[in-house]
């Protein structure tokens, strides 16, 4: 795809590697902003190392390509022009994927389809932040800062969208293309408050704060605090949750099997997981722990059909992807 510094791909031990030669102080910057992401768990390509020429005011980042990976024209090819669920999972991704950034502290600045690599994850898409020379990391975001990024977003994916209609030649489905960009911002919205919404509940209602933490959960969301706090509204709480990154599903799924998966394939294999156990405790007649549930899944249900899937996928598709699938 485009990009505005020479971007060359290195095969090193049978790792990709993605080398983007910059001016010194924007490669500093995007190295210090992808470590930032790292350290966080959120959606970017993983930094592998920075090489500088100082005396060249010049820089190589270096970067790990992200496997099983696909951009936005190749994902989208696939299927006929104009809105499809596919185009609907990437739009959802790129909200998600901003909502991640800003509550992260970080201020994308060049928020595009162009700068974003996509993963199919379980039934839904994944969107990683790929290009990061624009981006500041702050403690917190102001909303005017929010703002503009997502005016920025909104913007690009209209681009994108109609560039994608013109090389399909689909010149009538620009305007489209336009609506559903805009779409993006209701998106974010709608995630963005759901997560800082706070309500007010009756002293002692605990189906009502299992409800807010049970919704935020299927999300992907892990609740890392609930305050319940004197409300305005004569003898009710109010409830304020403080959530994590989007990876409950997926901390769990590793939790009882060690597997190491995306948040959408997790949720589907726990579903799985769960579903064989209840099968195995009423064919056996007995209950089974987490653990015994989780290894007798892995032993005769994951890893044998994963064993039956390698030769049929190849080596370049996800295993996984293709279970969920």
């Amino acid at each position: 795809g485009p990009s505005r510094h020479l971007v060359r791909f290195l095969v090193v031990d049978g790792a990709l590697l993605a080398l983007k030669e910059e001016p010194l102080e924007i490669a500093r910057r995007e190295f210090e902003v992808l470590r930032h992401l790292e350290e966080l768990e959120l959606p970017a390509v993983e930094p592998v190392g920075l090489a500088e020429a100082v005396e060249r005011d010049a820089a190589i980042l270096v970067t790990r390509y992200l496997a099983h990976s696909l951009q936005y024209r190749r994902l989208l090819a696939r299927f006929s022009p104009g809105p499809n669920p596919y185009r609907d999972r990437l739009l959802d991704a790129m909200a998600g994927l901003l909502v991640d950034l800003h509550r992260g502290g970080v201020w994308w600045g060049d928020c595009s389809l162009s700068n974003t690599l996509f993963r199919r994850d379980g039934d839904k898409i994944q969107a990683y932040l790929v290009d990061a020379e624009t981006s500041e990391v702050h403690p917190s975001l102001s909303d005017g800062q929010r703002e503009a990024d997502l005016e920025v977003l909104v913007e690009n994916v209209a681009f994108g969208l109609a560039d994608l209609a013109a090389l399909q030649g689909r010149p009538d489905l620009m305007d489209e293309a336009i609506a559903a960009a805009e779409a993006v911002r209701d998106r974010y919205r709608l995630l963005w408050d759901e997560i800082h919404a706070v309500g007010d509940v009756e002293p002692g209602d605990r189906h009502a704060v299992a409800a807010r933490i049970r919704g935020l959960n299927e999300l992907g969301f892990a609740v890392e605090e609930v305050a319940l706090e004197p409300s305005t509204e004569g003898g009710r709480l109010r409830l304020r949750v403080a959530v994590a990154t989007r990876r409950f599903h997926a901390r769990e799924l590793e939790r009882l099997t060690g597997l190491r998966v995306l948040e959408g394939q997790a949720r589907l294999l726990l579903n799985d997981l769960r579903e064989y156990r209840t099968w195995l405790e009423h064919a056996e007649g007995r209950r089974f722990t987490d653990a015994e549930g989780a290894e007798r899944w892995l032993g005769e249900v994951l890893e044998p059909t994963l064993a039956r899937l390698g030769p049929a996928i190849g080596p370049d598709r996800d295993p996984i992807q293709a279970y969920c699938d």
